[in-house]
């Protein structure tokens, strides 16, 4: 693999990452399940931790997919 496609990989995951976990957050805030906000580990609690998980996995995947081509 050469260096640009490296980097082009790198900045893919790291962008898919971190917009992935911010709109899975965003989701779950909208559908009542904050995470973020509360300091409970209760059900709503863990179910908005995993809106933000599938928003990660989800936004690297978009991004590698959009960015690689």
């Amino acid at each position: 693999m050469s260096g640009g496609q490296e980097f082009r990989q790198g900045l893919a995951d790291a962008l898919g990452f971190v917009l992935g976990a911010l709109g899975g957050w965003q989701l779950g805030k909208l559908l009542g399940y904050d995470f973020i906000a509360s300091t409970e580990w209760q059900l709503p609690q863990l179910i908005g931790l995993v809106f933000i998980l599938l928003g990660c996995g989800l936004g690297r995947w978009l991004a590698r997919k959009l960015l690689l081509r």
